[in-house]
């Protein structure tokens, strides 16, 4: 079994990183195999509307001049999927919204997340994070996946690049997060 993440923080390896970091070694003391893809630090353009991907129905997004088509191999290969970011400007950042819309657009023809164990995680400094949260699980939601909740809305507190390890709280939201996909993976693999 396994689990990637997509964080989508042009940080590398800021609060969201920490977040995401902290469910990944969860899930790997639980047996689960993990990745950790940074999409947010890449260049990803917004989908058009083309409709190819639909036309196609190949699992693919027509441009392939980014990092888009690559994860979607990964997310083809994982039994569960991780969307992770920042919350800017009270939703998530442009560069998770664009890897969603793009690869939503791409996966659902072929329903290629069907049936995949999902979450999401959001960083966040005060405000926003059930906005970025509800967003992010939009993908899920429609692609008919399941989704894996926490103790709490998985979500951390932080300002500065750091500052999410102060918070006790949303640390303990993450691992409880990770023991709750490891424990749906398994159910699901017994059957």
């Amino acid at each position: 079994m396994k689990v990637v993440a997509f964080n989508g923080s042009p940080r590398a390896k800021g609060n969201t990183y920490i977040l995401l970091d902290t469910v990944l070694k969860t899930l790997e003391k639980e047996g689960i195999e993990t990745e950790l893809a940074h999409v947010g630090t890449r260049d990803i353009h917004g989908c058009i509307a083309c409709g190819k991907c639909r036309e196609l129905k190949n699992g693919r997004c027509v441009f392939n001049d980014d990092i888009v088509n690559q994860s979607i191999e990964k997310i083809e290969q994982a039994d569960g999927i991780i969307l992770g970011a920042p919350v800017y400007f009270g939703d998530m950042c442009s560069q998770m919204k664009a890897f969603i819309d793009r690869v939503g657009y791409a996966a659902r023809p072929v329903k290629l997340l069907k049936g995949k164990v999902c979450a999401s995680v959001v960083a966040v400094r005060r405000n926003g994070a059930l906005v970025a949260f509800n967003a992010m699980n939009n993908l899920f939601t429609i692609s008919e996946c399941i989704i894996v909740g926490s103790s709490y809305w998985n979500q951390g507190i932080g300002n500065a690049a750091g500052t999410v390890e102060n918070d006790e709280e949303g640390l303990n939201t993450m691992v409880t997060l990770g023991k709750n996909m490891a424990e749906v993976l398994k159910a699901i693999k017994a059957k």
